[in-house]
């Protein structure tokens, strides 16, 4: 039986607390959140119909900073992924030494089967369900799995009419005419691509001759294949919710780019000609250098592991590999460039925009890249010299940085009152 997605982050926290003899006291203070919340959101269909669904907001530590995290409109959405994921987020925030904790949203509903005007409604009542735990100074939402900059701008404008004025800080990854940044969209994804050079440079690899698969073709997926493809690098099979589709000779990812997002209806990759079809257990157990999990938590478990076959995985989704997975991907000494490193840059360029927005003041695209990828490359650097100092996988070495910045900041705090 796969374990569920929190007991998974909750084993790694126990094992980093164990190899870094943390306090036993801060040590139970990071195994649960600060606050949860769970709200019933009713919303008139476009039929006249009411429907109820249930949203999710966990906050799980402020010790840092203002806590930070996205919001997923998920089938599957559940208060035990919401509290991983939150948690993830802290650990997150810390290994990219930014100033926030970690927090996560959800709404458990299907996207695909609401109109535009639900979408919106569904979020402006989520959004005022959650008012009385977020603000810019307490939890500053932000797009994830299904949610986008449009989503987020109606999560501003909610916020906005309950305060009388407008509050560009309340939320990160709007659209850039509502006070956004720009690079935010793609900052997810060009981590993904800044953390994979810089693996296959540690390695010493060549891109030109590095082939890649990517599952998920959502916003971090396609960002991180034309980026990696510009780098270089031969992506030969990506995939999404449909299935996958296969190119030994690389794939043309501008040209499925616009296949996918070039109307107004996203399409799937399976109703693309030219490439053979595959489903996503096959992608992720292909042969090739690099393997790059960017769509949703658990795709690599003890039911798939042993016919991984990649050298390299690079986790562009939050906790894409379970616990004991990971374990025996370690025994098998294929490199892991974790989650809480590797897909850092969303909330990297999402601090630079909660700057921005406070100070009204706007950077270029040119300085957002710049800044993202000094941040990056540092803490590569810093998880890389602990991996090689302690003689540990960069996973654990991404943990032990990051909870010792947490048990550090809770040390200094001291416990109130």
């Amino acid at each position: 039986m796969t374990q569920s997605f929190y007991e998974s982050v909750l084993q790694r926290i126990d094992a980093t607390a164990e190899r870094v003899k943390l306090n036993q006291g801060v040590h139970n203070i990071l195994r649960q959140p600060e606050r949860e919340l769970t709200v019933a959101i009713p919303v008139v269909m476009d039929d006249g119909d009411i429907k109820v669904f249930t949203g999710y907001r966990v906050q799980h530590s402020s010790v840092r900073g203002p806590c930070k995290g996205g919001i997923r409109y998920h089938p599957d959405t559940n208060l035990d992924e919401v509290r991983a994921l939150a948690t993830l987020m802290t650990l997150k925030c810390a290994v990219a030494n930014v100033p926030y904790g970690g927090a996560k949203g959800g709404v458990r509903c299907d996207p695909s089967k609401l109109s535009k005007t639900e979408l919106q409604r569904l979020t402006k009542r989520y959004t005022a369900m959650i008012l009385p735990i977020i603000g810019p100074r307490h939890d500053i939402p932000a797009p994830d799995v299904n949610t986008n900059a449009e989503t987020m701008g109606w999560v501003m404008d909610a916020v906005s009419m309950y305060e009388g004025q407008t509050v560009l800080d309340i939320v990160t990854g709007k659209p850039i005419d509502l006070g956004g940044s720009v690079g935010r969209r793609e900052a997810t994804g060009r981590g993904v691509m800044l953390n994979t050079m810089e693996i296959l440079k540690r390695l010493k690899k060549n891109p030109k001759d590095t082939k890649i698969a990517i599952q998920g073709f959502g916003n971090v997926g396609s960002v991180a294949a034309e980026l990696l493809e510009k780098q270089g690098c031969r992506i030969v099979a990506v995939s999404d919710v449909s299935g996958g589709l296969y190119s030994p000779d690389g794939i043309d990812v501008k040209k499925l780019i616009d296949f996918v997002y070039g109307s107004q209806k996203r399409r799937l990759l399976q109703n693309y000609d030219g490439y053979e079809k595959i489903n996503n257990e096959e992608l992720l157990e292909l042969d090739v250098d690099v393997l790059i999990p960017a769509a949703l938590e658990n795709q690599i478990t003890s039911d798939n592991v042993d016919k991984i076959k990649a050298e390299i995985i690079v986790e562009g989704a939050n906790g894409p590999v379970t616990k004991n997975a990971d374990d025996v991907l370690a025994e098998k000494g294929i490199t892991i460039v974790p989650d809480i490193l590797a897909n850092s840059g969303g909330v990297i360029v999402s601090y630079f925009e909660w700057v921005q927005s406070i100070q009204s003041f706007f950077w270029d695209i040119d300085e957002v890249n710049k800044n993202l990828k000094k941040i990056l490359i540092k803490s590569f650097n810093e998880v890389w010299e602990i991996k090689e100092k302690e003689k540990v996988t960069m996973r654990d070495a991404a943990f032990m940085l990051s909870i010792r910045k947490i048990a550090k900041a809770i040390e200094l705090r001291g416990i109130f009152p």
